[in-house]
This record gives C-alpha cells, sequence and structure tokens, in this order.
C-alpha cells in the first residue's frame, strides 16, 4: 500500500467501532495490514476462500446463502467476515458478497489480524467469531460496573452479617437487652432447636410492647413475627427489595444451607440514591386521592431516567418500573374499594401484555383485566365495572395511557366472571382468525397484583391447556410472526417507515422487539410448561426453552444479547427524548445512529432473522 494513503485510511477507520478505541499508534499499525480492493456492481466474494476481514469504504454489499437466502445488506463502515476468523466454523459458511453497486473496500487478512490481536489482546472480544461476545462487549461498555449500584449485587454483599440471635424462652426484656448491647441492632433471630422460629425488629418493641404496656418478662415468642419471609443470599438484592415491599417488611433473614447469616434492612439499601424507587412505592401506598397519586409522575420519570443513564441492566429498568405501575394499581384499587364499598364477592385484577412481563418503560401504557367469581349477580357485575373504569380512569391520570385497542378491565368485555373467560380461550384457541389471535397474545401474559390469586390460576391453566390442546394455534402464531421481517441492514438510507408522521425512521418495536416477544411465546408454548413454573419475562422465556433443548446455545446466547441490545437502545431513545421535552415514542431516525450502534443493531437484526428460520424450521409452516 503506497504511504501516501496511510492517512486517508487513518482517517476513515478511526471514526468506525471498534478502530475508535484505539490508540493512534494500533491504528496506524492495523492501517498498514490494509489492502484496498474494488468491485464492480455484481462482482462477487466467495467467503469460503476469502479468508479477510472486510470493511465497506463506500458501496454497498449484498450477502446471501448458498440457497439465495438474504443473510443481509452492508453499508459504508459495515465489516463483515467474522465468522471466518474461526477455521472449524469457516468449513459451514457458504455465503457469498455481491456488490450492488460499484463498491470500494478495505481488507485485512485473517492472519495479519490475528497477529495484531496477539499483539493487543483487549481488543480481541470486538472481532470475535460468535455474535453474541461481540454483542456482549457491547453491553459490558453501556453497563459499567460502578454504575450498576446495589441492582446487580448479590443480597449478601450487602446485607448486615452481624446476627443477633436469642433464644425462644428468653424473656422481652432480655432480648431487648441484646439488641442493645450487640451494637444496637435493630433486630433479633429467635432460634428453638438451632432452627429459627421468629424475628423481632426495635419497631415491633416499639408498637408491640411499649405501646401495648406488655410485662417485659414475657417470653420473646409472645411478641414476635412468626415464620418470618427470608432470603438467598445469593439472590439479587432486586428480589429483596421487591419481596420487602410486596410483604411490607423492613428486616429479611438471609439464609444460606438453612442457617441464617445476615439481616437485609431498608437501611442497607437506601445506601444507593436509585433505591429512591423504595420511597416513591412508599409514597404511592399511603397516597389518599388520584390527584396525589398523580402528583408523583415526575418523580417515576426521574427514576427511569437515572436507572438508563446510570447503565443499569435492562431487565432490571424494566421490572422497577412495573413494580411502580403494581403499586399505582394496587393502591388505586384501595381507594376505589374504599368509594364503592367491600367487593361483593372474590375477584383479581389481572395485568397483561408488557405490564404483566415486568417489561414496563416509559412509553407503557394499561393492559388490564378483572375476573370475579361466577356466583357474582346482575348488580355484583355493575360494581366491577364500576371499579374497573375508576381504576383505569385512574391510572390514565397518573401517567399510563389508556389501552387503543381497549384490552382493559374497563372494557365490560374484560370484566368478566371466570366462566366467561373460559369460553374466551376455548374459543380463541380452536379459531385462532386475525382478532381471536391478537385477543390471546395480549392475554398469553397474565399475572394478578390484587385479589384472589387462585381466580388468577384458574384462568391460567385453562389458557393454557387451550392453547396446547389446539396446536394450529402455534402453528398460526409462527406464520404471523415470520411475515415481519426485521430490517437487515439500515442500507442506503433505506428504512421501514415510507410515508407517514414518521416517515424516514424505524419502528424499533414493530420491526425488532415485538418479534422477539413473539418468538419467546413460540418457543415457550412449544414445550408443556405452565406459566407460574417460569419466569414469563421475554427473557426468562427464551431461558427456558433453552433449558429445554428446544433452542441451541449459540441461538440462545445470540438472542439474549440481542434482546438487551434493542431493548437498552430504546429505552436510551426514549430518555433522549423526555430530557429535550419529547413525548418519548419508538421511531428512531437512522441518520442519528453512531457507527457503534448501528453495527449492533445490524448483529442484532441479523439474530432476529436467524431465529425465525430457526422457529420456522421446528414448527412448520403452510
Amino acid at each position: 500500500m503506497p504511504e501516501t494513503l496511510l492517512p486517508n485510511i487513518v482517517e476513515f477507520i478511526k471514526n468506525i467501532d471498534p478502530f475508535d478505541k484505539m490508540s493512534n499508534q494500533q491504528l496506524e499499525s492495523l492501517s498498514r495490514c490494509i489492502n484496498i480492493e474494488y468491485l464492480s456492481q455484481g462482482d462477487k466474494i466467495q467467503m469460503k476462500t476469502h479468508r479477510s476481514l472486510f470493511i465497506i469504504r463506500s458501496g454497498a454489499i449484498e450477502q446471501r446463502q448458498s440457497n439465495g437466502m438474504l443473510r443481509s445488506k452492508l453499508e459504508a463502515e459495515d465489516m463483515f467476515g467474522f465468522s471466518f476468523l474461526d477455521p472449524d466454523l469457516a468449513e459451514n459458511q457458504c455465503y457469498e458478497a455481491i456488490a450492488l453497486q460499484n463498491t470500494l473496500i478495505y481488507t485485512i487478512s485473517h492472519q495479519k489480524l490475528n497477529i495484531f490481536l496477539a499483539e493487543n489482546p483487549e481488543y480481541k472480544n470486538y472481532f470475535a467469531v460468535q455474535v453474541q461476545t461481540r454483542m456482549q462487549k457491547a453491553l459490558d461498555i453501556a453497563w459499567k460496573p460502578k454504575s450498576k449500584g446495589l441492582f446487580i449485587k448479590k443480597v449478601a454483599d450487602i446485607a448486615c452479617n452481624h446476627v443477633v440471635k436469642v433464644e425462644s424462652d428468653q424473656t422481652i426484656q432480655q432480648v431487648a437487652a441484646a439488641m442493645r448491647i450487640n451494637h444496637q441492632s435493630s433486630s433479633a433471630i429467635v432460634i428453638e432447636q438451632d432452627k429459627m422460629v421468629g424475628i423481632i425488629t426495635d419497631r415491633d418493641m416499639t408498637e408491640r410492647v411499649v405501646a401495648c404496656g406488655l410485662d417485659l418478662q414475657l417470653p420473646i415468642t409472645t411478641v414476635m413475627s412468626h415464620q418470618p419471609y427470608t432470603i438467598q443470599a445469593d439472590e439479587l438484592v432486586l428480589q429483596a427489595m421487591s419481596m420487602m415491599i410486596d410483604q411490607s417488611v423492613s428486616h429479611l433473614p438471609v439464609m444460606r444451607n438453612g442457617e441464617v447469616i445476615a439481616v437485609l434492612t431498608t437501611s442497607d439499601l437506601v445506601q444507593n440514591h436509585r433505591m429512591h424507587a423504595i420511597f416513591l412505592i412508599k409514597k404511592i401506598q399511603n397516597a389518599e386521592s388520584v390527584e396525589e397519586l398523580a402528583s408523583y409522575q415526575l418523580e417515576r420519570q426521574a427514576i427511569f431516567e437515572a436507572l438508563v443513564e446510570g447503565a443499569v441492566p435492562v431487565a432490571v429498568v424494566t421490572r422497577v418500573m412495573a413494580m411502580l405501575m403494581d403499586a399505582y394499581t394496587k393502591r388505586l384499587i384501595e381507594i376505589g374499594l374504599q368509594f364503592y364499598g367491600e367487593a361483593p364477592c372474590e375477584f383479581s385484577w389481572l395485568v397483561a401484555g408488557s405490564h404483566a412481563r415486568n417489561e414496563i418503560h416509559m412509553l407503557s401504557d394499561q393492559d388490564s383485566a378483572l375476573v370475579f367469581s361466577d356466583s357474582a349477580t346482575e348488580s355484583d357485575r355493575v360494581y366491577f365495572q364500576q371499579l374497573a373504569a375508576y381504576v383505569c380512569n385512574g391510572l390514565g391520570q397518573c401517567g399510563y395511557p389508556l389501552c387503543s385497542g381497549k384490552f382493559m378491565a374497563a372494557n365490560q368485555k374484560w370484566c368478566q366472571p371466570v366462566s366467561n373467560w373460559k369460553s374466551y380461550y376455548k374459543k380463541w384457541a380452536s379459531n385462532p382468525e386475525y382478532q381471536s389471535l391478537m385477543n390471546i397474545t395480549v392475554f398469553l401474559e397474565l399475572r394478578s397484583v390484587y385479589g384472589s390469586q387462585a381466580l388468577a390460576s384458574k384462568l391460567q391453566h385453562c389458557l393454557y391447556k387451550e392453547v396446547q390442546a389446539n396446536r394450529e394455534f402455534l402453528l398460526i402464531l409462527t406464520n404471523e410472526t415470520i411475515t415481519t421481517s426485521p430490517p437487515l441492514g439500515i442500507f442506503n438510507k433505506l428504512v421501514v417507515e415510507k410515508s407517514g408522521k414518521h416517515a424516514s425512521t424505524l419502528n424499533i418495536k414493530k420491526y425488532a422487539l415485538n418479534l422477539l416477544i413473539d418468538l419467546a411465546r413460540i418457543y415457550s408454548l412449544s414445550s408443556d410448561y405452565s406459566e407460574s413454573e417460569i419466569d414469563n419475562s421475554t427473557e426468562g422465556r427464551f431461558t427456558y426453552a433453552y433449558q429445554q433443548g428446544l433452542m441451541s446455545k449459540d441461538l440462545y446466547l445470540n438472542t439474549i444479547g440481542a434482546l438487551q441490545f434493542i431493548t437498552s437502545f430504546r429505552l436510551k431513545h426514549q430518555v433522549k427524548q423526555l430530557n429535550k421535552g419529547i413525548q418519548p415514542d419508538n421511531h428512531i431516525d437512522p441518520n442519528e445512529f453512531s457507527s457503534f450502534e448501528r453495527k449492533h443493531l445490524k448483529d442484532a437484526f441479523k439474530i432476529i432473522s436467524d431465529l425465525q428460520d430457526a422457529a420456522k424450521v421446528r414448527h412448520g409452516t403452510r
């Protein structure tokens, strides 16, 4: 390569991920290894015999499998040829690259690239053969360890391991003295025959002993909390936080091998500002009116922005936001019950869709249903319809939009007794036309947030029984899912939306996330599981499918990487819009993509396409 071309090459690649992370010396060293090739329109590269990493300087390339199927479309700054870095994998790669127009390409032979990576191993994963390794590297950059805070830590990492243990036959006074002597401990674990039988906290001492004027010589068992909730030492702090909020407890004994090794308290949690979510949930629980609840919208938005900007893993962000929506829903139901009076019969408030999957973000609307006992009278039905309208309208005032498809408990159709819901499921599963398919996919995820869990379980069991008894449903769902293809390349400014309000943008929800959600449903439904057995999030369903042998390890890891990256990308897009005072949406302008974002989005779209192909083969199509 002529020396005069070197500055031009360096200037071009230094703006491309991952070259933009290299020092000037490393860039120059690698640039000296580059060869320049020119392809005329229609020229082909047989990848199996051309072992190089390719960087497109200008023009466009189309990759096609040996059977003619489109693999990807690439443009300036895109790279390809990763899979041929591994000689074993290269044997199974038979695609060819075709120039769609006159194209200038930079090439680095694998031999020279491997020498460079041996000398600079910190860049090895950026050029990894496996897509999931490159994708994870991208996530590692976004999720800096210091920013993850308490959310990714284990309970044992932050819980106080100084545990005060007392015997069950000790008096209240003896236990209080033990708590004071032991560094003013706020709790004591009550033991009987080497097993925990209860817990007593300083608050219990105040409310149950001092306030009631109890005799201090009574045994501690008369005032302790029996069989307290516990958590395992290796659980995430997020699970502990959720349990403490749901069960309204301030102290959680931490267990390992059946023994209490620590106690987690709310004071342990609030050391990190992102745990502000705990305080907001507490405010929500104590709110006295819809207006007061609505006044917390800005706090909710601030928590979302802090979590996303703090680079907390996306599954944690959406789970925390779901916990907040749960709290709003529960409190509105409680206020509604105060206004309309006690419920006339057993009922359960169900959430569906993204709320049921714990995948809430700032664009999430309401998906809900209300199921009640078959013993309900006509007046009981009117009562529940009024309650449902009150709660749904209240959520709307609190910043959770009403569902445009009216899949809400406020719609009389979705406020029905158990027997009617069972009839719905039977009809939908056996006749999965378009509207039935839409109905059942909305309600494929159900979670009770208030009321009878037994009613919710009955409904859930019926749903999966009907779906699994009608395998035609799975076939039609698969067909519907594979008809929408992800954009395999943001190619020559070609975007999915060609007209209307969002022209020249990419709908990241429609052409990426919705496909992953539907594919997760397909894989989970193809195994005989009940929804209660697994985490019903999209990631949880893919994990279950992999554990059941329905997905290869590579396909599973690639899929999880794509899901996490695309979700992260979407959440950051929402935060950018919020910071600009714009109503968040799912429409992204490709002109705003950085080299880093475009590269990894294309990897993710390719993974979705591979997953669609795998689903087509596994489940068959008509």
